[in-house]
């Protein structure tokens, strides 16, 4: 809400080449916020940092806005707000509570997920899911088209393998529920036959060899066992991201079959445009910029030397693919940090080749591991890695026992469905909350903490606020959320609201948070980090308990009662919201 007021001040007192300098905003103990440029910018203008603030001072923009401006320190600039000026802010966005589209919307494709056909989905698939999740619902509330693309592993040698253990244990076998039940068990048991197999021209090492070349054949029988594979697992992935919330569907995938009969023409195209070229029997590009140890040009395989393909084959095929066919403007890759060269080297080949042109924007959204306590990626006792779903079903169980103990006048479904919010929501919560490029150590005990940064103190709140508002007689419903992903109106909401008055140092300090929302929003969706959003809700909660201990609300006069109330209805309006856009319940009760 100043930033571009402090941005237009520092243009004017310093050239236009100054405008998209960083204004430095931080809290401060002495005014409502303190900004910090003129220090960054006294070198660049050769001024005193004290000089370089008065300067930005004279040239501020502040009439209605600000009750005392002031230079402190080095050259600290201190504003002090009307509180008129807060409280007509706060009072249109209680009216109208919104966020408000970007001003310039974009076409976004984003692939997350992305897991394995006849393999179990693991604990490292539940970042690339709950982050990608959370950015295409951030993206879509800010007034983005986003188009989600699910790049299943669908496709390849490991087929020929699982399609002949299909056809030897039949479609109505127990072996082929696990498909469902439990995918890594069916792939093992194909895995250990091929692995048994003395390679005879009648053994399923064999058989499954030429399974593959069926497949890539389109022979008619192979085909349909594949396609068997494949729905089998949607329900298995289905049942995933039911469980986490995830808004993935079936219309959203986009496996790497659906590029496999275009990966010949694409390698003919880069041959003939002269960027590939044959080394060592391998058809290779060599992106400018990439070099080896031995300071030798880093090749890029999009052909195998047995004339198979690779992922920098199918990865290029996707990127013009969304260019040409989605029309994207913008694409994100929600995947594994491990996977950044490789991606940069697929951007850069595909830039050469005029597939992805200057006006597109590709970035690799890189995803951390996930821990144990041990500090080492995190494993199962037996060393393979943690099933996702167990996981899951164990924070539900953990989450059930402390609801359990602490509200037993809850009826069984109660329990169970606030055991369901707060636990998986706990989980997203942790994961979501640390930069989706670092590493973080996964812990049922902080996660489920109901003190610091988690989901349980966050949803604490908003179930805080219910009960008050249930006390008071007010609607207590979360907003309603849009089908395209973006927030609604809170159902039951009054036509008009009671107005806020902000008098207090608490409900100040809980204003000008609130006011810092669609900011925060349009940060997240720029830097493609959702650790603000729940940094900033994490703060909201907080701020609230603050106002609440020290400003009462149900014992308060009715006209000062009333204002509070409102207060605390677009508290929660903005905890329910945010949860929402990160992919998480707001439990009715805790």
């Amino acid at each position: 809400m100043v930033v571009p007021r402090v941005q237009a001040a520092i243009a004017q007192a310093f050239g236009e080449e100054f405008r998209d300098t960083d204004p430095v905003v931080r809290p401060s103990q002495f005014a409502d916020i303190q900004i910090n440029a003129a220090m960054a910018l006294a070198k660049k203008v050769g001024l005193p940092p004290r000089d370089a603030a008065a300067r930005i001072v004279e040239a501020l923009e502040l009439d209605g806005l600000c009750t005392a401006v002031e230079i402190s320190g080095p050259g600290f600039i201190n504003l002090t707000f009307d509180g008129t000026w807060i409280e007509e802010l706060l009072n249109a966005q209680a009216s109208q509570p919104q966020a408000g589209p970007e001003t310039q919307a974009r076409r976004v494709v984003v692939d997350y997920s992305s897991p394995n056909v006849a393999k179990e989905m693991h604990v490292g698939h539940l970042r690339t899911t709950v982050v990608g999740d959370s950015l295409v619902r951030v993206l879509e509330a800010l007034g983005h088209t986003v188009i989600r693309q699910n790049h299943i592993g669908d496709w390849g040698t490991p087929f020929g393998m699982l399609i002949e253990h299909w056809l030897e244990i039949g479609e109505d076998s127990p072996e082929a529920a696990l498909l469902v039940e439990d995918p890594s068990a069916f792939y093992q048991a194909a895995r250990a036959k091929f692995d048994s197999s003395d390679g005879s021209p009648d053994s399923f090492a064999t058989r499954a060899r030429l399974r593959v070349v069926s497949l890539q054949s389109a022979h008619e029988e192979t085909l349909d066992v594949w396609q068997r594979l494949v729905d089998h697992s949607k329900v298995y992935f289905n049942a995933i991201y039911a469980t986490l919330g995830v808004s993935l569907e079936d219309d959203h995938i986009a496996g790497e079959s659906s590029y496999d009969p275009h990966l010949a023409q694409l390698c003919q195209e880069l041959e003939e445009r002269g960027l590939a070229r044959v080394s060592e029997g391998a058809l290779c590009t060599f992106p400018a910029g990439f070099k080896g140890r031995d300071g030798e040009p880093l090749p890029l395989i999009i052909r195998k030397s047995d004339g198979g393909y690779g992922y920098a084959t199918t990865d290029l095929a996707t990127i013009r693919y969304r260019v040409h066919e989605l029309h994207a403007d913008r694409i994100l890759y929600v995947v594994g940090a491990p996977q950044n060269v490789h991606l940069r080297m697929v951007f850069e080949t595909a830039r050469e080749a005029g597939w992805l042109p200057d006006t597109v924007e590709a970035t690799h959204v890189q995803i951390g591991n996930v821990l144990g306590e041990d500090g080492k990626i995190l494993k199962s006792r037996s060393g393979t890695p943690v099933k996702l779903m167990a996981l899951l079903d164990e924070a539900v169980d953990r989450a059930r026992a402390v609801v359990d103990s602490s509200r037993p006048e809850l009826s069984e479904e109660e329990r169970a469905v606030t055991a369901r919010q707060v636990g998986i929501g706990a989980v997203k919560y942790a994961d979501l909350s640390t930069g989706h490029d670092t590493e973080y150590v996964f812990d049922f005990d902080r996660m489920l903490a109901l003190s610091g940064n988690t989901g349980p103190y966050v949803q604490y709140a908003a179930a805080r606020i219910r009960s008050i508002l249930r006390k008071a007689g007010e609607p207590t419903a979360a907003p309603a959320v849009s089908p395209a992903g973006g927030p609604g109106e809170v159902a039951g909401e009054p036509a008009a609201a009671p107005r806020i008055a902000v008098v207090e140092p608490a409900e100040r300090a809980l204003a000008l948070h609130l006011l810092e929302y669609g900011a925060t929003l349009r940060k997240v969706g720029e830097l493609l980090e959702p650790h603000r959003l729940c940094a900033y809700l994490f703060e909201l909660s907080q701020l609230f308990t603050s106002f609440y201990d020290q400003c009462p609300v149900l014992k308060a006069d009715e006209s000062v009662r009333q204002s509070r109330l409102a207060l605390c209805a677009l508290v929660l309006h903005r905890l329910s919201e945010g949860l929402d856009l990160l992919g998480i319940e707001t439990p009715e009760n805790m």
